[in-house]
């Protein structure tokens, strides 16, 4: 679940902070702009599938860390407009057959996807790491626990961030390639600071919100997400929900017939 529940109101986030606004409250704060420019500059963690598979994927994607791209923003909210891509993002956490049931539809189109684990979720289910890389998708830090990280102490919030990291270096050898902060869409300057502190440069944001935690139902977080989404976007979807596996394949099917590909966030901002 997100701060931000209501399209409206993401939208006029979206503005104020494309406006240069920081505030201090949760899923309001912003640290440089949230647009991502064209650029040639080094991939900030992982890399795209390359030949020899996903399982080839995965090992390539485990092996890098995190690195500052000067070409990136801080807090990235969208890629390029110019191309063809969306990156499909999912909180990670929930039912593990169900996770499975959703990538496996994810493979099946040829898509890719970034998982941003709670790391109490890879405690409970540790096999999903590999399982994510293997598949050919990205994986990265969604907080320990899920908590409303923009409202916690300084230090707890850092191990919340830092706990969660450390779940993804005992399962993978890296920190993961992005950072997502929890029950919000922006971090604040603060979260931001520490995020940086435990390893990642970059903070991962979205621009489109599908609303798919609420259970709508599949044909509702479809009709969201294609309403919205256009190239470069990045969307904010879930693990665990039944309705968003059911809703994927339309989705994939819609987006292709749009000229769009879904690929992993590190494939869209590179």
């Amino acid at each position: 679940m997100t701060c931000l529940h209501r399209r409206s109101v993401l939208r006029a986030a979206a503005s104020a902070a494309a406006a240069g606004a920081l505030a201090s409250g949760c899923g309001t704060a912003r640290t440089d702009t949230a647009s991502v420019r064209a650029s040639d500059s080094p991939r900030p963690g992982g890399t795209g599938p390359p030949p020899g598979g996903p399982a080839a994927s995965g090992a390539a994607r485990a092996a890098r860390p995190p690195t500052r791209a000067p070409g990136l923003p801080v807090q990235i909210q969208h890629g390029p407009r110019r191309g063809t891509a969306v990156a499909l993002t999912f909180h990670g956490q929930g039912d593990a057959a169900t996770a499975t049931a959703l990538l496996g539809e994810a493979e099946r189109a040829g898509a890719r996807v970034t998982v941003l684990a709670v790391g109490s979720w890879l405690d409970e289910h540790p096999l999903m790491a590999r399982r994510i890389l293997d598949g050919g998708h990205e994986l990265g830090n969604h907080t320990l626990r899920h908590l409303d990280i923009c409202a916690l102490p300084a230090e707890e919030a850092y191990a919340e961030i830092s706990g969660c990291a450390e779940r993804l270096r005992k399962l993978t050898g890296t920190i993961g390639s992005w950072f997502r902060p929890s029950r919000t869409q922006y971090a604040t300057e603060l979260v931001t600071r520490l995020a940086r502190r435990a390893g990642y440069p970059h903070v991962l944001s979205y621009d489109v919100d599908s609303l798919d935690a609420d259970d709508p139902g599949a044909p509702a977080v479809q009709r969201t997400v294609l309403d919205e989404a256009r190239a470069g976007s990045i969307v904010s979807l879930h693990l665990g929900h039944p309705g968003t596996v059911a809703a994927l394949p339309p989705i994939l099917d819609g987006l292709h017939r749009r000229g769009l590909r879904a690929v992993t966030t590190t494939e869209l901002v590179t």
